[in-house]
C-alpha cells in the first residue's frame, strides 16, 4: 500500500479537472439559502402562516418522504440519461418550491411546495454523487468528498447564522425574503450545468448485452451481499447520526440534560466549525487506508460520543451537562462525520460499475433516507415514554453494529475498492525488470 502525499487547499484545486472546480465552486452558495431556511421553516409554517404544529410537523415530513419515493426513478433516470438533466430537473423544483412556500398561507400550497423540495432533495444527492464520479478520478475523488461535505457544512452554518440574525417572527416578511433568497441560490448551479458544464452529461456508455451487469434492476443489485452490507451501514449511520440531529439530540439535551436553546444552537454552530475546519486533515489522514476501518473509526468515535452525551442527563442543568452537550456535537460527532464522509461516497462510487452508479447511488441516498426516517420516531417513543436510557443504550448498540458490518463488507469486496492503492515500484526496481 502507498499512502498518497499531502495535500493542501490550493494543491487540491490545482489537481482538479476543470469540470470538477466548476462544480465545486457552487456547492457552499447552494446550500447557503438551505441553512437560511431550514431550521425556521416549522417556526414560519407553524407562527407566521398560523397552521397547528402538529400539521406543521406533518407537512415537513413530506420533503423526507417524497425523497424516499423519488430516490429510485431518479437513479434510473441518471443511468438512462444521465446526471446532468437530473440535477437541473431537482434545482427548477427546488427553486418552484421555494418560491412558493414564500407566499404559501394554505397547508395545500404549503405541502405542494414541500413535495417540490422534497424531489429536488430526492435527487439531488445519487445524481451530484454520481456527477462528481465521471469528472474526477482515482484518490482524487475520495478527496473532492471531503471537501465537499466541509464546504457543505460551510454553507449551512453561515446561511443558520445570517437566517438567525436576520429573520423575525414579528416580520413576516423577512421569511418571504429568505424563501426566495434560497430559490435564487439554486440558480447558480443551474446556470454553470447550462454553461461552462453543457457537455458534461453524466452518462456512462453502456457494455454489450451480453456482458456481465449490462442490465440490473435494484432487485438484482441488492441481491448482491456487498451492497446489502452497505445498505446496512448506510442505514445504522443515518438512524445514528443524521437522524438524531434534529430530533433526538436536541431533545435530550432540552428534556434530560436541561441545558438551554442557546446551548444546543452554539453546538451546531461548533460542529460545523469543526468539520469545515479538520476536513483536510482527515482527508490526508484516511487517504490511502481501508475506508471499511475508517468507519469502525467512525462508529467508535460516535459509541464514545453518546455515552458522553448519555452522562449529561446525570447531571442536568450543570456546567457539566453544556461542555458534554457541546462536546457531543461540536467535537465527538462533527469528526465522526468528517470521516465518515470521507470515504462513503468514494465506496459506494468505486464498488458501482459506470453505467450503474445511477443505480448504487440512489441506493446509497435511500438508505440515508429512511435512516432519517427512522432516527426521529425511535427518538420521540423512547423519549416520550420516559426511556432516556434506553435510547442511549440503542445508539451505541448501533454503533457495535456498524463497526461488525463495516468487517463483513470488508470480506466481500477487492481491496482498490477499499481505498487501499498498490505500492509504488521503485524505479531501479522498474529497470531492472
Amino acid at each position: 500500500m502507498s499512502n498518497p502525499p499531502a495535500l493542501g487547499l490550493r494543491d487540491f484545486i490545482a489537481a482538479l479537472p476543470r469540470e470538477g472546480r466548476w462544480l465545486l465552486a457552487t456547492v457552499a452558495i447552494q446550500l447557503l439559502g438551505r441553512g437560511m431556511t431550514l431550521p425556521f421553516t416549522i417556526i414560519y409554517l407553524h407562527e407566521v402562516r398560523g397552521f397547528d404544529l402538529g400539521l406543521a410537523g406533518s407537512l415537513m415530513g413530506l420533503i423526507a418522504i417524497v425523497g424516499l419515493v423519488v430516490t429510485g426513478p431518479a437513479g434510473t433516470l441518471i443511468d438512462k440519461y444521465g446526471a446532468r438533466p437530473v440535477i437541473l430537473g431537482g434545482l427548477v423544483c427546488a427553486i418552484a418550491g421555494d418560491i412558493v412556500l414564500a407566499f404559501a398561507d394554505t397547508p395545500i400550497l404549503a405541502a405542494a411546495a414541500l413535495g417540490l423540495l422534497g424531489v429536488q432533495a430526492g435527487v439531488s444527492w445519487p445524481a451530484a454523487n454520481a456527477l462528481v464520479a465521471t469528472v474526477v478520478e482515482g484518490e482524487l475523488r475520495q478527496r473532492y468528498y471531503g471537501v465537499n461535505f466541509a464546504l457543505i457544512n460551510l454553507g449551512i452554518g453561515v446561511g443558520g447564522v445570517i437566517g438567525g440574525l436576520f429573520i423575525d417572527v414579528s416580520r413576516p416578511e423577512t421569511f418571504t425574503y429568505a424563501f426566495l433568497g434560497n430559490a435564487a441560490t439554486f440558480v447558480l448551479p443551474a446556470l454553470v450545468l447550462l454553461g461552462p458544464l453543457r457537455h458534461v452529461h453524466g452518462r456512462a456508455a453502456r457494455p454489450a448485452v451480453d456482458a456481465p451487469d449490462a442490465t440490473s434492476s435494484y432487485a438484482k443489485i441488492l441481491r448482491r451481499p456487498e451492497v446489502m452490507w452497505l445498505v446496512a451501514i448506510g442505514i445504522l449511520l443515518s438512524t445514528l447520526g443524521y437522524g438524531q440531529i434534529e430530533s433526538g439530540f436536541p431533545a435530550y439535551s432540552r428534556q434530560i440534560a436541561e441545558v438551554s436553546t442557546r446551548v444546543v444552537g452554539f453546538a451546531f454552530v461548533v460542529n460545523c466549525a469543526v468539520i469545515v475546519l479538520a476536513q483536510f486533515w482527515v482527508m490526508n489522514r484516511v487517504s490511502g487506508r481501508r475506508r471499511t476501518r475508517v468507519l469502525v473509526a467512525t462508529a467508535g468515535i460516535w459509541g464514545v460520543a453518546w455515552v458522553v452525551f448519555g452522562s449529561t442527563g446525570l447531571v442536568p442543568g450543570s456546567v457539566a451537562a453544556i461542555v458534554g452537550v457541546i462536546a457531543f456535537q461540536g467535537l465527538f460527532f462533527a469528526l465522526g462525520e468528517t470521516l465518515m464522509q470521507s470515504v462513503f461516497p468514494a465506496l459506494t462510487n468505486d464498488m458501482a460499475p459506470d453505467h450503474l452508479r445511477g443505480r448504487y447511488n440512489a441506493i446509497n441516498s435511500a438508505s440515508f433516507q429512511t435512516g432519517a426516517i427512522i432516527g426521529p420516531v425511535l427518538a420521540g417513543f423512547l423519549l416520550e415514554h420516559g426511556q432516556s436510557t434506553v435510547f442511549i443504550a440503542l445508539m451505541v448498540v448501533g454503533c457495535v453494529g456498524i463497526v461488525a458490518a463495516s468487517m463483513r463488507l470488508e470480506r466481500r469486496i477487492t481491496p482498490a475498492v477499499n481505498g487501499l492503492r498498490p505500492p509504488l515500484i521503485p524505479e531501479s526496481a522498474q529497470a531492472n525488470a
